[in-house]
């Protein structure tokens, strides 16, 4: 337990024979439960966790699946697990061995003090991050983080694509987990789940380790696309349960308005760059009203993220400033 509560640690792994026992290993002592979920992995990675000496035990359980269901499948899986078990808090850990578990506590910590119901790690504030974090990836995550925060309304959470997260019962058994997205986008789906239940989010600084062995299985270039188009679909997701259907706000109008009036500058632009190509020159009235239509357009999304900010406010506490003390192994008395 740490600070008397029951902590489960869920890792999914997919062809993870080489570093999965690395993290049962490395999981710190005051862990209560690790839960590997083997999403139909092709290697030996349930025969490496039966080799260890903690299976059979009640601190390692080991769940397979029969189908892939890709890494968010399995952390659904391993969260229900630990909703059924009564754990009080979930840390979602990779099978690759990069996340440090000393960074654990200052994730534990805020959601044990109720500051938060859900805790991220954050590795781009380290300062280490952009020497760190493969340069294709880290702009990829940056892309992907503004997006999240206009899709999620945590504004102040950053790193979207981080997988080191800690959750609590609360936030546990509100979620559907059959429902959450299964692939790669399950951070971002999660997030805007969390705003419609009306959950705190908070961001914690984590070391972002690499080098150790691990395999991305992650191709930026079509994930960055996949993901991107998940966050629209997201986006007016959560304007409609959220907005209309739980509690009507009048930022709906203002982010209508500026759909129509998007649309409406397009087609002023078509038209000013047809008759600028065809007649050599751009009538001032077609200029004016593709100059009018974009103006209502970004004011009227200003007004509208603006609305959604202010309504969230109290979702995002600050990020917790504090210093990470890291060591290779954290017992019961540092707990």
């Amino acid at each position: 337990m740490y600070r008397n509560h029951t902590i489960s640690i869920v890792v999914p792994a997919y062809n993870e024979e080489l570093l999965i026992t690395r993290v049962i290993d490395t999981a710190p002592d005051f862990v209560d439960t690790i839960i590997i979920v083997n999403d139909c992995s092709k290697d030996r990675t349930s025969e490496s966790v039966r080799a260890h000496p903690l299976y059979g035990s009640p601190r390692l359980v080991l769940i397979e699946h029969a189908e892939n269901q890709g890494v968010g499948g399995a952390i659904a899986t391993g969260y229900m697990h630990s909703r059924d078990h009564g754990m009080d808090i979930a840390v979602v850990m990779a099978g690759d061995a990069q996340m440090n578990p000393a960074d654990m506590p200052a994730l534990l910590d805020p959601v044990v003090d109720n500051l938060a119901d859900y805790t991220k790690g954050n590795r781009l504030v380290t300062g280490e991050a952009y020497q760190k974090i493969p340069k294709i990836r880290f702009f990829g995550n940056a892309a992907l983080s503004l997006l999240t925060k206009i899709a999620s309304g945590y504004w102040h959470v950053a790193d979207s694509q981080t997988g080191y997260t800690a959750i609590n019962a609360r936030a546990l058994k509100a979620i559907d987990w059959q429902r959450m997205y299964k692939r790669y986008g399950q951070p971002n789906d999660l997030l805007v789940r969390l705003n419609v239940e009306n959950m705190r989010v908070l961001d914690v600084p984590v070391e972002p380790v690499y080098g150790v062995g691990e395999k991305s299985g992650i191709k930026v270039r079509k994930v960055i696309f996949t993901i991107g188009a998940l966050l629209v679909r997201l986006f007016f997701w959560r304007l409609k349960e959220k907005y209309i259907i739980r509690n009507f706000h009048p930022l709906v109008f203002f982010y209508s308005f500026g759909l129509a009036m998007f649309a409406l500058n397009i087609l002023m632009m078509t038209r000013l760059l047809w008759l600028w190509v065809d007649q050599g020159n751009v009538p001032e009235i077609t200029f004016l009203s593709w100059l009018f239509t974009f103006s209502l357009a970004f004011n009227s999304f200003f007004f509208a993220m603006w609305f959604d900010y202010e309504e969230n406010k109290h979702l995002n506490p600050p990020m917790q400033n504090r210093d990470i003390v890291r060591s290779p192994k954290i017992t019961h008395a540092d707990a």
